[in-house]
């Protein structure tokens, strides 16, 4: 309650909020799960893409044109799934695409060489962008209907979720062969999709409640003009920092087993370290920018991040490397999420929209990136792309701190 009263201190203008409306916290809880799930599956995959690579026979540089297979599936459904939203609703789409991540979870491993691997992860790919497009705008509009800042909640749950299944994944690396693993992992994933399935078919979008405190949007002609090209550069800002998101998960047990001899449960605690602080940092976001504001928050999480890659990235120890990605993961925690946020206050949904799109477009195409790159390179030295690309994030932050705000 102490909390509760806290929060109400904080924004009074939410006098209806999931405390006074059981819906709003139906739906609040329901979309927390399907976001926690989708960290979930997407860790308990990439935990064992050393095992599945070793399994297919793959190179490195196969590796990276099969992964392009979750790229491809995912930004081509990106483009349609806000049309499946309008068509259907956010809700019953969400719910779809759930079931269909935890069925497409099992297919990587069922896979005998790089070609079939990269057709699997293309469905895999599809059911992955459809979800968080879907779950993105149900989140928007569930947030326009509190009045309250919680989006970071949900993707503190995506972070938390990711954690959980990379430490799972790391617990049954020496028991389970991949098969069975993902296997269970899509049962969990259909139940969990029929439990909180259930709340959000029943419950219609909640609509905000409009009142003194709304935001002004801005109009149409003026976003389409002066604002669109301050829109791309959140949304560019997010691709930064969500880049070095997916290198990690899908390079960073590759990394530390391969370059440092780790063996295969540290190997998989790798990403659940990074996992760990994002988490961390996504948790306290709120409080961190009351007390120094979205630029600060921005530039320091992007500076931090660069330094922790580039010592995850060079480090020749697997402890010191565990240490970078820990960094790495407290420093880009918020910057997303602030990032859409901002894209949002600019254009509305339309903004969060092409934000987010260029944002999960970023952590989709780092991996092939990255495999290309230690194809050509080394995997350490194409690692430092994220710390590269985390600096260049602070830079633009900076560079833009008036743009789309009031102070």
């Amino acid at each position: 309650m102490p909390i509760l009263n806290k929060i109400r201190t904080a924004f009074p203008g939410a006098r209806r909020d999931s405390t006074a409306d059981p819906v709003p916290a139906r739906l609040r809880t329901a979309l927390t799960a399907f976001f926690a799930l989708d960290g979930f599956l997407f860790a308990g995959w990439v935990v064992r893409i050393p095992a599945i690579k070793a399994q297919t026979g793959a190179s490195t540089g196969d590796l990276g044109l099969a992964l392009l297979g979750v790229s491809a599936g995912a930004v081509a459904t990106m483009t349609v799934t806000g049309r499946l939203c309008g068509r259907f609703g956010s809700h019953r789409v969400t719910v779809v695409t759930g079931a269909l991540l935890s069925l497409s979870i099992a297919l990587p491993p069922l896979t005998g060489s790089a070609l079939a691997l990269g057709l699997a992860l293309l469905v895999f790919g599809t059911a992955y962008g459809a979800i968080n497009v879907a779950m993105n705008s149900a989140a928007v509009d569930l947030v326009a209907a509190l009045r309250r800042p919680v989006m970071p909640s949900f993707h503190a749950a995506f972070s938390l979720g990711g954690m959980l299944g990379a430490g799972l994944g790391g617990l049954v690396a020496g028991s389970l062969s991949p098969t069975r693993h993902l296997l269970l992992l899509a049962v969990i994933g259909l139940a969990l999709t029929a439990v909180a399935g259930r709340t959000l078919l029943a419950h219609r979008h909640p609509h905000p409640d409009p009142g003194p405190s709304s935001a002004t949007p801005v109009a149409p002609t003026r976003l389409a003009g002066r604002m669109r090209w301050i829109v791309a550069v959140f949304g560019l800002i997010a691709l930064c920092t969500a880049y070095g998101e997916g290198a990690l998960a899908d390079w960073g047990a590759l990394h530390l087993q391969q370059d440092l001899g780790a063996h295969p449960g540290i190997a998989a605690a790798g990403y659940s370290v990074f996992a760990l602080m994002m988490t961390v940092g996504r948790l306290t976001g709120t409080a961190l920018l009351e007390r120094l504001g979205q630029t600060r928050v921005l530039v320091a999480g992007g500076a931090t991040a660069a330094a922790g890659m580039l010592l995850g990235a060079l480090a020749p120890s697997i402890w010191a490397t565990l240490a970078g990605f820990a960094v790495t993961g407290l420093g880009l925690a918020n910057i997303f999420p602030v990032a859409i946020g901002r894209a949002g206050a600019l254009a509305g949904p339309s903004g969060v929209a092409t934000a987010s799109t260029l944002g999960y477009g970023g952590m989709l195409l780092g991996p092939p990136a990255i495999g290309f790159l230690a194809d050509w390179l080394s995997l350490p030295v194409a690692l430092t792309t994220v710390g590269l690309l985390a600096g260049a994030a602070a830079c633009i932050a900076h560079a833009t701190r008036n743009a789309g705000t009031r102070g």
